[in-house]
């Protein structure tokens, strides 16, 4: 396997797993144990949440056909019917909004755009934690942005409630011994670190590089590829890059977490 590593002279086992990190696309049948989904949801639990209001929940599927549902409103990547687990992480106010209800209480802030960055921020840290934790154990991971494709179908076959949202999907598994695919190279750390300041000459200084590794990480997995400031370019030009996504503000306005 293709492995990408920046040069560091301390780390932990925490910080080796995360360097090893990469997505997994093709898990065996065999099911994610019990008591390895109960550490990878406490260790959710235990990301950091803002002012502990705790804005995110999260959905464990594993029925094939709730799966195979969620595949087809994704975009059909068959590794989520394939993998045993399928998380759907989602950016969650309706708990605040029972709980002012309950009280009498006018939630107005919870309609605004803060909110919506609070629980959809806290959702992507909860399965940050996730992915690490999973990893850890020797499970693979894929994170599923297509799961904002279909908000709608996706919320319906989830039962979500009002003023909530998913935002994310995670396939969990036990990575298959097909799996080749190495660790892709990332832009230098001085390209997105800086000191003090925002560098824009240090932050592009770092492409040729990316482009550079990220050329040859294919050569090494044997596959064709657009360069990558050339799959850059596709993604942010094309509107068919959103797949419908572009109306997601009044979807998600409609879900009752922004005013119109």
């Amino acid at each position: 396997m293709t492995q990408y590593r920046p040069a560091i002279t301390r780390t932990t086992s925490a910080i080796e797993t995360m360097l090893q990190h990469h997505s997994v696309r093709a898990f065996t049948n065999e099911p994610v144990p019990e008591d390895a989904l109960q550490a990878i949801l406490v260790s959710a639990l235990s990301a950091a949440t803002s002012s502990n209001q705790n804005s995110w929940s999260v959905v464990t599927v594993r029925d094939p056909e709730r799966k195979k549902r969620l595949m087809e409103s994704t975009g059909s990547n068959p590794f989520i019917a394939q993998a045993p687990v399928f998380f759907v992480w989602v950016a969650d106010l309706s708990r605040a909004h029972r709980l002012a209800e309950a009280q009498g209480v006018d939630p107005v802030v919870l309609h605004y755009q803060e909110a919506l960055l609070i629980a959809t921020v806290d959702a992507a840290l909860a399965a940050q934690n996730a992915v690490v934790a999973a990893e850890s154990l020797g499970l693979g991971t894929c994170y599923v942005g297509g799961i904002r494709t279909q908000i709608d179908t996706v919320s319906e076959l989830l039962n979500l409630p009002e003023y909530s949202y998913p935002v994310l999907g995670l396939s969990v598994g036990c990575p298959s011994p097909d799996d080749s695919a190495g660790v892709k190279p990332r832009l230098p750390l001085s390209a997105v670190a800086f000191d003090e300041q925002y560098d824009a000459t240090a932050a592009d200084a770092g492409i040729p590089v990316l482009e550079r590794e990220t050329s040859e990480y294919f050569a090494s997995q044997g596959v064709a590829h657009h360069s990558w400031s050339e799959k850059s370019l596709i993604r942010w030009s094309s509107m068919r890059a959103l797949r419908g996504r572009e109306n997601n503000r009044g979807v998600i306005a409609a879900r009752g977490l922004l005013d119109e």
